[in-house]
């Protein structure tokens, strides 16, 4: 498997406050701005997902292990409880907001789309907030690793006729 980047994705609403850490996260489109999210339809998070049809993509920064090991269930912790780690606060949908992370994408779910054992959400970001980390976070090789931000010049390209 590829190198992914490390998601924690929670929701609010009237489903309850639930979230896990997800790798299956992906742009779709840029207009508008749209993000696809995978969700086991068995885990906990599913029923409050649908019923919220809300959602913020929290993309986790190098040092947040933890918050990504406790929505993974490997802290023994389930539902509100996991929201007992880390600072949380919401922008537009309600959803919450992890502070530290490298970027948050708020989102309305537009569409689900039922595939094997899984949804697979089309999610309109509403509002997106940057945070100040440097590194972000990837899953690979059954490990965690840090990945930043090189400031190197990128070589010009000719390009022939």
């Amino acid at each position: 498997m590829p190198g992914a980047a490390v998601n924690v994705v929670a929701t609010d609403g009237p489903g309850g406050r639930r979230g896990f850490t997800a790798s299956a996260v992906c742009s779709v489109t840029d207009a508008p701005p749209t993000l696809l999210v995978c969700v086991d339809r068995a885990h906990d998070t599913h029923p409050a997902l649908r019923a919220n049809g809300v959602l913020c993509v929290n993309t986790l920064a190098s040092g947040q292990e933890d918050i990504s090991a406790v929505f993974a269930g490997l802290a023994g912790l389930e539902g509100e409880a996991r929201f007992r780690h880390g600072a949380w606060y919401t922008l537009e949908t309600g959803a919450p907001v992890l502070q530290g992370a490298v970027v948050a994408f708020d989102c309305r779910v537009a569409s689900v789309t039922e595939v094997s054992t899984h949804s697979v959400l089309f999610c309109e970001v509403v509002a997106i907030r940057h945070g100040s980390a440097r590194e972000g976070l990837i899953y690979f090789g059954r490990d965690y690793h840090k990945v930043g931000r090189q400031a190197t010049a990128l070589p010009s390209i000719r390009q022939t006729p």
